[in-house]
């Protein structure tokens, strides 16, 4: 898969890792241009099957993604429309497609996401920033408007509802380190520290099948928001959707013939283990 003549980003694939590096103009900023650059990044991380992990950075040192372009606000419409004539914004459309891509995506924050920024990392699977380089805010409350890229759904499913209205209804700053507090972000890191965490995570899932980590992402993401029942079924059919696609059971097969899980000290090193049984295939 060639990932190339992109005009908002770069892109480099290496060890089925995909680094995506924005680069546009003084402060990223995000409009039709990176938003046409996303859809077609995710049309082609949809057709590919060896690429597993993606990593989102940035090029400039003081910002992640800026808010959405308000050349393409002002136009918006000063009309209200009934809940059946309302369709999905670009942003929420693109954020969508983005967090269903079936390879585990991050974040990797070490500077300013807000707004329609904060928006995308919220969609992507996980979240790493920088502690005294990053902070996030929706501001929109202040512009007489709301998250609209699916920043008021995502949130409230990160933090809470009490967290959610705090984030969105202060239309300040939040810090690395309140971030991390509020749910918003996995971890926060000195600036040393991020790159050598991330590069780790990505290397060990992308060792894992590429089938196995799509079944995991849509599954968790299919049954946050459904009664446990649902929730239940939607993980029993994601799991045979990964046994008929992976070489789980052959794994299985071999670990009971072997008596391993009998064997202490397996018990002892699973952390180990499991990428060991990578070379089962």
């Amino acid at each position: 898969m060639k990932y190339e003549n992109f005009t908002t980003f770069d892109v480099t694939v290496e060890n089925a890792i995909a680094t995506v590096t924005f680069d546009f103009g003084t402060v990223n900023v995000q409009g039709q241009e990176m938003l046409a650059d996303l859809n077609s990044l995710a049309m082609r991380l949809e057709r590919d099957r060896d690429t597993k992990v993606v990593i989102f950075q940035s090029a400039n040192p003081e910002i992640w993604v800026c808010h959405y372009d308000t050349e393409l606000l002002k136009d918006m419409s000063t009309t209200p429309v009934s809940r059946e004539e309302a369709e999905l914004l670009d942003l929420q459309s693109v954020c969508e497609r983005i967090s269903r891509v079936p390879q585990a995506t991050i974040a990797k924050l070490e500077g300013f996401a807000r707004g329609g920024g904060h928006e995308l990392a919220l969609a992507l699977d996980m979240r790493f920033a920088v502690r005294g380089k990053y902070k996030f805010m929706q501001m929109e409350v202040g512009m007489g408007i709301l998250p609209c890229g699916g920043g008021a759904s995502r949130m409230a499913r990160q933090t809470g509802l009490g967290r959610a209205l705090e984030i969105i209804l202060s239309a300040r700053d939040f810090s690395a380190d309140e971030a991390e507090a509020m749910g918003t972000i996995n971890k926060v890191f000195e600036a040393d520290e991020i790159g050598e965490y991330v590069n780790t995570l990505a290397n060990r899932i992308a060792r894992f099948p590429a089938d196995s980590i799509n079944a995991c992402k849509q599954m968790v993401y299919e049954s946050i928001d459904k009664p446990i029942e649902d929730a239940l079924k939607a993980e029993a059919y994601w799991l045979y959707q990964a046994t008929s696609k992976t070489p789980a059971v052959k794994r299985f097969t071999i670990a009971d013939e072997q008596g391993l899980e009998h064997d202490i000290d397996n018990q002892r090193n699973w952390n180990n283990l499991v990428m060991d049984v990578q070379d089962i295939q």
